[in-house]
């Protein structure tokens, strides 16, 4: 029998930011009232992430609604929804403390804060969800609450680019729902459990379909990740929306479709299963495809914004070559990357905000001289920049090397070689469109005299201390995840033995 105060501590993680979100949408006092509304702001936020611990650390599991005899929605958390929840939790906090400063500069903030706060609630109960059937209910609630951060402009292009990110992250779903009612037909339970629950036994006479239902899952979850070929959104919605929004577009929306593989491949299907079939083969070319092409157009792009989000396309598809290759070592890597790429891409984003609102320069050849307005922001974002391209003792280079190490000790052909070359030419392209902001800023050449900077420019402009700070703090958290990644990858390590 379900009792509430029994598994109060899953529900309320949930519920709170949702409420809070929702009064700040519907209620008119603090509709209006923008002081109420970053307090209501702030306090959700901070006592979200001790009920988000609180969860964490009491762990267990619930069934909240019964569909059928059958189908249930319920809550387990286990070392996936730990690693997850709490750096969806962390990373909401610190752009939450941004967001009210960048947002004082837009309109309709309360409502963007109202629509913020819904959306933690929904990816908490992502992280919670115990079977493939609950976290498709939270997958497919979560396009709808984060749709508003991308339309929040109003403006022609982002009204296109929320509908781009709807219909994508819509059709994406659609395709992981054969799969679903697939393995809901055939498997025991859709509980997930580490190593998966589909036998061989079970998929018996079955295999072409059963396999034609997994490739369907993984394009169709990748697209919320930003896989090829369902990869278009991201580059157009990440420059329509404000920075805060962006910043959690990339780099914790995108992990929910890893997330969800994760939890279809491992926690579901089964390594075993998959390992030298052509879904594999799919899978990696389609992952090793979007990195290159990610880091390809990422170095062609002249809009900073849009610069990084093809770099979103590029580096989350690490993440799921890392998966692809279905290796330990490799699994752990990838783990890694969700840590450490949202660490590094909240902070390129939330310093190409402070760049937007403080000088209104938006593109990259507009950067020179930057070093001499802003020199700690642009600090940071060199030293973030420098993780992302894999030189230590930065976290980047940490997951990368498990990445590459893993891919070459796994048995995939060509591909256990071809695949860290392809992470190599994409980390070289990577240096290519971030640093050329950094060396400009800093280092704009004597043909720039003081007076060609914007004349409301002259002399420094940090930007406010409650958007320096969280960058600071990502900035930090790159470093020192690099210099001490010890612990944290033995908990990952872990996870990759229960898994394998």
């Amino acid at each position: 029998m379900f009792n509430m105060e029994q598994h109060l501590h899953l529900i309320l993680p949930v519920i709170l930011p949702v409420a809070a979100g929702g009064a700040m949408l519907a209620g008119k006092p603090l509709k209006e009232n923008k002081r109420a509304g970053r307090v209501v702001l702030l306090l959700a936020l901070g006592l979200e992430l001790l009920l988000v611990a609180q969860a964490l650390m009491k762990g267990g599991g619930m069934v909240f609604w019964h569909l059928t005899g059958t189908m249930e929605l319920a809550f387990q958390i286990d070392e996936i929804s730990v690693l997850f929840a709490a750096l969806t939790s962390g990373i909401w906090l610190l752009v939450g403390i941004y967001g009210i400063s960048y947002m004082s500069f837009e309109h309709r903030e309360n409502q963007f804060f109202g629509w913020y706060l819904v959306v933690l609630g929904v990816l908490i109960g992502l992280d919670f969800s115990g079977n493939l059937l609950t976290m498709y209910v939270f997958y497919e609630l979560m396009t709808l609450t984060s749709l508003p951060l991308v339309l929040h402009e109003r403006t022609h292009q982002a009204v296109m680019a929320g509908l781009k990110y709807l219909f994508y992250s819509v059709a994406g779903a659609f395709l992981a729902l054969f799969g679903i009612f697939f393995l809901a037909g055939i498997a025991e339970s859709l509980t997930f459990v580490p190593g998966g629950t589909v036998t061989r036994e079970i998929i018996a006479g079955k295999e072409g379909l059963f396999l034609g239902a997994v490739v369907c899952m993984i394009i169709g979850f990748g697209a919320k990740a930003g896989m090829f070929p369902l990869h278009g959104w991201l580059p157009t919605a990440h420059p329509e929306a404000p920075a805060p929004a962006s910043a959690v577009l990339s780099g914790i929306i995108t992990k929910s479709g890893v997330l969800a593989v994760i939890r279809v491949v491992f926690y579901i299907v089964g390594p075993d299963n998959l390992r030298g079939t052509w879904v594999q083969n799919v899978w990696i070319l389609l992952s090793l495809l979007t990195v290159f092409m990610g880091s390809m157009l990422a170095y062609k792009e002249p809009m900073l914004k849009k610069r990084l989000a093809y770099s979103t396309v590029s580096q989350v598809s690490y993440i799921l070559f890392g998966l692809s290759v279905l290796n330990p070592v490799a699994f752990a890597g990838a783990l890694s990357h969700v840590m450490f790429h949202s660490l590094i891409k909240n902070a390129l984003f939330l310093c190409a905000g402070a760049v937007i609102v403080t000088t209104g320069r938006k593109q990259v050849n507009e950067m020179k001289g930057l070093g001499k307005i802003m020199p700690k922001a642009l600090l940071c974002y060199t030293i973030v920049s420098l993780g992302l391209i894999g030189i230590p003792p930065l976290c980047g280079f940490v997951s990368k090397w498990y990445l590459a190490a893993g891919a070459l000790a796994s048995d995939t052909g060509v591909w256990s070689f071809l695949g860290p070359a392809v992470l190599l030419i994409s980390a070289l392209l990577t240096a290519g469109y971030l640093l050329p902001v950094s060396l400009n800023g800093f280092f704009p050449g004597e043909d720039l005299p003081c007076g060609d900077c914007m004349p409301k420019e002259q002399g420094k402009k940090e930007p406010s201390l409650s958007m320096l700070v969280p960058i600071g703090i990502l900035t930090a958290g790159t470093l020192l995840s690099g210099i001490f990644p010890q612990s944290f990858f033995a908990m990952l390590t872990g996870i990759a033995e229960r898994v394998f």
